[in-house]
């Protein structure tokens, strides 16, 4: 049976002047914690709100999906692999020769370092981030790995959008927000975060960002890399 969503207002954290109100979907919520307070504040003071609020969702929708399939995950996990997944676009963690998602996961990883979070988390959720624009691997990986994945490709391709009830998709959506302009916004976010590294994006779905907004991007094809690679003369075997 459908959990009904409701909107909490008695957990409400403080930021400053902001004040976050999270939502309860059944047992489902932000985990009432430090560590997820610290992480609220820091994405929030990094990220566009486009950014924070996808990523917010995506918390949300990766979780739905741990339950619909019988998943046990630790929450704040989960928490800290979707809100950190797109930090690798913003201008503070960005490289010049890192591809965006390694980027974001080492944001994560360094973050969770300094809050005492031991190594196999940490890297359950460098793994997550780094993986979350590969399809077809995550799933059958660690559940938060998958479910990050789950997550993000729920609020941007929308797989499985019928899965989720009217109800779980409303109440998300209200506590934060996805505009009507929400598709070409986050391919215009994904742009401006790689734009200056293209060939970050060789094997990735990233580089279809680029086709569609530079004219002159011409993407590295895989089999010409073979064709053209070092290996030119014949080596006689013995």
């Amino acid at each position: 049976m459908t959990e009904h969503p409701t909107l909490t207002t008695s957990a409400a954290t403080p930021l400053g002047g902001r004040t976050e109100m999270p939502i309860a979907i059944g047992r489902i919520r932000v985990p009432d914690s430090k560590l997820a307070r610290e992480i609220v504040e820091l994405v929030r003071d990094t990220e566009s709100p486009l950014l924070f609020h996808h990523s917010s969702r995506v918390f949300y929708w990766g979780a739905l999906t741990g339950v619909r399939r019988g998943l046990t995950v630790d929450a704040e996990l989960l928490y800290a692999g979707a809100m950190f997944h797109d930090m690798g676009l913003t201008y503070r963690h960005s490289s010049a020769n890192e591809r965006f998602e390694v980027d974001g996961a080492n944001a994560a990883r360094d973050f969770l370092r300094g809050h005492g979070i031991s190594k196999q988390d940490i890297d359950t959720v460098w793994t997550a981030i780094a993986l979350h624009t590969t399809p077809g691997v995550p799933q059958h990986m660690h559940p938060v790995i998958a479910l990050v994945t789950a997550g993000v490709e729920m609020d941007v391709l929308g797989i499985a959008y019928s899965e989720f009830s009217d109800a779980e998709r409303e109440a998300v959506v209200q506590a934060y927000p996805r505009s009507d302009r929400f598709k070409e916004d986050i391919i215009q976010t994904f742009y401006d975060g790689i734009r200056h590294k293209p060939h970050t994006t060789f094997g990735s779905v990233k580089a279809d960002v680029l086709a569609d907004k530079d004219p002159h991007f011409t993407a590295a094809n895989f089999c010409s890399v073979i064709r053209g690679s070092a290996w030119r003369v014949s080596i006689h075997q013995h």
